[in-house]
């Protein structure tokens, strides 16, 4: 036998990949500079002319807040609207994106104000009818500064991330022609009456002096003081209740202050209880207490007589109980309390918990007030902006020293003013801070709001609309589930309300995922009138001119010239110095007072569909919008202000479908939080890993339900970045040189054909996905079939030939042709999810196309479509059984490696079960598939492996009889070496 260091080396011989493409990404400094390529280049107006003309399809962006940088949870929504993009234009549609802020409103305001306190500077009277309209411009002009910042801060964050967009042109609902439209939206409201000024609870921050809408709030669990309090019966047609007590039960002490009646339920059973126990020392010892029959128990529980047995000395209904009267604990005041509280029937009263027995303060709940408005009782407005009683009421007013906000827990607290006077008055018979449940804060302040009665503006739920468009035929007939209707019969659009328009487009509308259509509907169809109106400066003015009576003007003609002023100057327009202008010849100033209040920041952001969409602004969108994207804390923001503002003026909702993503946990599910030190930063990610592992993360997780992040969550990501980007790399080396192909598929081995059978049931299954955005699918099995179809399969298989048959070899140029197949394929399906790895991919390919075209147009692998999938016939059982099989032989084989019996699966001769073997296939392109020496058929049901008896190839390393010793040719090689 020769010396094996006599042997040739015929490592030069061997067709090795070959590129320049590396391995390791470098993504950190290396996608800045593609970016700036991009932007360079005219990128996201390339891709414009590129598709115009084509089937539109139009995401409207739904404005993040200028405030702080993004945030996780900004990455995420933005890289889904991303991906939605860009798949629509790989899919040959016309796609544009147009990114937008909101930047009116509170949060701004506050930081601006939080600016003044810091230089201990005068904030200056800004609403109301006493404010220094010059101190308003430049107090507006300061957040408009401060909005504008963060507005270029995250648009250069999010271009990192790799959002393609029109950058240049985003729209911000402070620019003075989005805030005429706003201002036109508001007149088209008030000009079809749709519109009203009314008193009544809304959510009240005592600390920002504001009305919040409802997705301005946040539920917190908090303990407040619960308290049980008699009213003295002095009136009723139940001679024995003359006397007695009626008792409430509530856990906002502060209201008793403001109590005006009583209600009880008809439909439930009360008793009168005596109370009476020698030398008894508790409030009211030798009284009468009115409860519900069924929860008297827990009364005498909190009053501390559990298990008492005391005499119900009568029993009846709540409805015998209409026209009795009883008198407020603190009536020994005079003035409001002296008046007798009469007790209302409520359908809204329960025996879940409490007495049974409700207290009712019209200024502080919306049932409340309803109830007493329909018994002629109306609000008084006790408590003022800041959360304190006025300064001349009669109790805990100015001059009690005690007075202080009402949302303070030592107001309300047990040995606080309300209880302590109340006990004096022999009134409160329990007192407790033990009471458990949630409650609304305001999401800026975190401070707990108040329902409050204050005069603002309403868009009304269940008033009858006037001027909406009427449905279309194709409307009518889906209502009608099909059913053949005359398209003159308008019945099915006769005056609707706004609750009803707005439920039937809910059912209309395509949910993703489906549970979002409940979402909306219940809050949709349980939410009171819309408060529009907010008492703050900066935001879009509510531009009505209001009579002395309440009502205000409809004249289209001065609402054009305030539309038109707005457009030209912005909301600074709205003055008092253009009063006058305003109104015009027709109408005298004297006779009207301009509103001061601002619109509800969610009204501004809910009209975008008609500033951004509607307007003409930007030619290459269109309404309405196929899709808006955002997280599912939006059913009641955006996805709502937006279905309810589009429905009260055009009687549609301005999208077709609403895709709602879930939130970002830590790593352990956790919801993050600065305090605890948990939170992920995308842009430190970036700075580690790249803004395509990132992307590479959020198209991986289900979004549509909450999902997590974490440093080994990322390590992860960036393992499967690595399988994708090294199946690029071996497709840049193995086609390296490549020019040509083998012509029609018939000519292709039986494995091209499979592979290329299964591309195409990928090509279809990532197709749905992109279609059906399902973005965590759509990555998965473009993972999964680099790693298991090529890297572990295909590849494995056809190295031997790719790497030492000649460059003649049938086989190669077939292996080679299906390679650039599927280069062309995945850069396509893999550029929507890796932005920049992707074009990365494709220069190193073409690089040529860095350069200008003789148009001055350059090349990118996002100016490119679908591709085109050549469709072939396998028979898949059979592939399915010899995957299984080959499965089974490397399993087989794997003992035999680790105890080194064998080195590699070339060294091993294999017998394989006769009966695993499809009809059709023979022992060497069993061999070929197995990568081993040799393939034989047995009749057991085991897969069987022994070391081969032939002698290794020098140059292949294949083991076969025609090799004479180790290191010599075998006859292909031979051949090729020698050629």
């Amino acid at each position: 036998m020769t010396d094996d260091s006599t042997k040739r080396d015929y490592r030069d011989t061997v067709f090795l990949p070959k590129t320049d493409f590396p391995m390791k990404a470098g993504l950190p400094a290396k996608e800045p500079g593609i970016a700036a390529r991009w932007e360079q280049i005219g990128l996201y107006r390339g891709l414009r002319d590129a598709r115009r003309g084509r089937e539109k399809f139009i995401l409207h962006d739904g404005p993040p807040y200028a405030n702080g940088d993004i945030h996780v949870g900004h990455a995420l929504n933005h890289i889904l609207k991303d991906m939605v993009c860009r798949t629509q234009n790989l899919l040959g549609r016309d796609a544009p994106y147009v990114p937008g802020w909101d930047c009116h409103g509170l949060p701004i305001e506050w930081k601006v104000e939080e600016a003044y306190r810091k230089e201990k500077k005068a904030k200056p009277v800004l609403t109301g009818a006493g404010r220094d309209e010059a101190a308003v411009k430049a107090f507006r002009d300061e957040c408009r500064a401060y909005a504008q910042k963060w507005v270029d801060t995250q648009r250069g964050q999010l271009k990192r991330l790799g959002i393609m967009g029109d950058w240049d042109h985003p729209y911000l609902t402070m620019q003075k022609e989005s805030e005429a439209v706003i201002v036109a939206e508001l007149l088209k409201l008030a000009e079809a009456g749709n519109l009203y000024r009314g008193s009544k609870p809304v959510m009240w921050s005592p600390v920002e002096q504001t009305a919040l809408a409802e997705a301005e709030v946040e539920y917190e669990d908090i303990t407040s003081t619960q308290i049980d309090v008699a009213f003295e019966i002095v009136e009723s047609p139940i001679p024995e209740l003359v006397g007695a007590h009626a008792v409430i039960w509530t856990t906002t002490p502060w209201t008793i202050p403001v109590n005006q009646a009583l209600a009880y339920g008809p439909d439930i059973e009360y008793a009168l209880v005596d109370v009476y126990t020698p030398n008894d020392p508790i409030a009211l010892n030798g009284a009468k207490l009115v409860v519900a029959a069924s929860l008297v128990d827990a009364l005498l529980a909190r009053i501390h007589r559990p298990g008492a047995e005391l005499p119900r000395i009568t029993t009846f209904k709540g409805a015998e109980l209409a026209g009795t009267l009883a008198r407020h604990p603190m009536h020994h005041l005079g003035g409001f309390y002296a008046a007798p509280r009469p007790l209302l029937p409520g359908d809204f009263v329960t025996t879940d918990s409490g007495t049974g027995l409700v207290h009712m303060a019209p200024d502080h709940g919306e049932d409340d007030f309803e109830l007493c408005k329909a018994n002629g009782i109306n609000p008084v407005f006790a408590v003022m902006d800041d959360g304190r009683y006025r300064d001349d009421w009669g109790w805990l007013g100015a001059a009690d020293e005690r007075r202080m906000s009402v949302i303070n827990p030592k107001f309300n607290a047990p040995d606080g003013p309300i209880c302590s006077d109340l006990r004096e008055a022999g009134a409160l018979l329990a007192a407790s801070a033990d009471y458990a449940h949630s409650y609304p804060h305001s999401w800026r302040s975190k401070a707990k709001v108040i329902f409050r009665a204050t005069a603002q503006w309403f868009v009304p739920m269940d008033q009858p609309l006037t001027n909406l468009p009427a449905k279309t035929p194709a409307e009518k007939a889906w209502e009608a589930e099909g059913g053949a209707i005359d398209p003159a019969d308008e019945t099915l659009c006769a005056s609707p309300t706004l609750r009803e328009r707005a439920v039937e487009e809910i059912a209309r509308v395509q949910f993703i995922p489906e549970k979002g259509r409940n979402r909306i509907g219940a809050m949709v169809e349980g939410r009171p009138d819309w408060v529009l109106s907010r008492q703050r400066a900066w935001g879009v003015p509510i531009t009505l001119f209001v009579r002395p009576d309440g009502t205000y003007l409809q004249d289209p003609e001065v609402n054009a010239r305030i539309v038109a002023a707005v457009n030209a100057e912005g909301m600074d327009a709205w003055n008092s110095a253009n009063k006058a202008a305003f109104l015009g010849p027709d109408h005298d100033p004297a006779d009207f007072e301009m509103v001061t209040d601002i619109l509800d920041v969610w009204f501004d952001s809910g009209c975008t569909h008609a500033f951004v969409l509607d307007s003409g602004r930007w030619p290459d969108l269109q309404w309405p919008a196929n899709l808006y994207l955002e997280g599912s804390d939006q059913h009641r923001g955006w996805f709502q202000s937006s279905l309810l503002q589009s429905t009260a003026t055009r009687g549609r909702a301005p999208y077709d479908q609403v895709l709602t993503h879930g939130f970002t946990m830590d790593a352990k599910g956790k919801k993050m939080s600065k305090s605890l030190g948990n939170t992920v930063d995308p842009l430190k990610v970036m700075e580690t890993y790249g803004a395509d592992i990132v992307r590479l993360w959020a198209l991986s997780v289900d979004f549509t339900e909450d999902h997590r992040i974490g440093d080994e969550i990322l390590k992860g990501v960036g393992d499967q970045y690595r399988k994708l980007r090294n199946t690029f790399r071996y497709l840049l080396g193995a086609l390296d040189g490549f020019v040509g192909d083998m012509g029609d598929a018939g000519e292709l081995p039986e494995l091209e054909v499979y592979v290329l059978s299964l591309l195409a049931d990928l090509d279809a299954k990532l197709k749905a996905a992109a279609e059906a955005y399902d973005f965590n699918t759509y990555t998965r099995l473009l993972v999964d079939f680099c790693n298991e179809d090529l890297s572990a399969f295909f590849f494995d298989i056809r190295k031997d030939s790719l790497y030492c048959d000649g460059p003649d070899s049938t086989t190669r140029n077939a292996y080679r042709t299906v390679l650039d197949l599927l280069f062309h394929a995945l850069v396509r399906y893999a550029a929507p999810v890796l932005v920049f790895t992707a074009e990365e991919v494709w220069m190193a390919r073409y690089p040529e196309d860095a350069q200008a075209d003789e148009n001055g147009q350059h090349g990118s692998v996002h100016l490119l479509e679908w591709p085109s999938v050549p469709g072939v016939v396998v028979e898949p059982a059979k592939w399915e059984q010899l995957r299984t099989l080959r499965d089974a032989v490397n399993e087989a084989i794997e003992p035999l490696r680790r105890d080194k019996t064998i080195r590699s699966s070339l060294e091993a001769d294999i017998v394989v079960p006769a009966s695993m073997v499809p009809e059709g296939v023979s022992d060497a392109a069993l061999a070929e598939l197995f990568i081993t020496a040799t393939v034989t058929r047995g009749q057991g049901d085991d897969v069987i492996v022994a070391k081969t008896q032939h002698h290794k190839c020098g140059r292949c390393w294949r083991h076969l009889p025609d090799v004479a010793e180790d290191g010599d040719l075998c006859g292909r090689c031979e051949a090729v070496v020698g050629a």
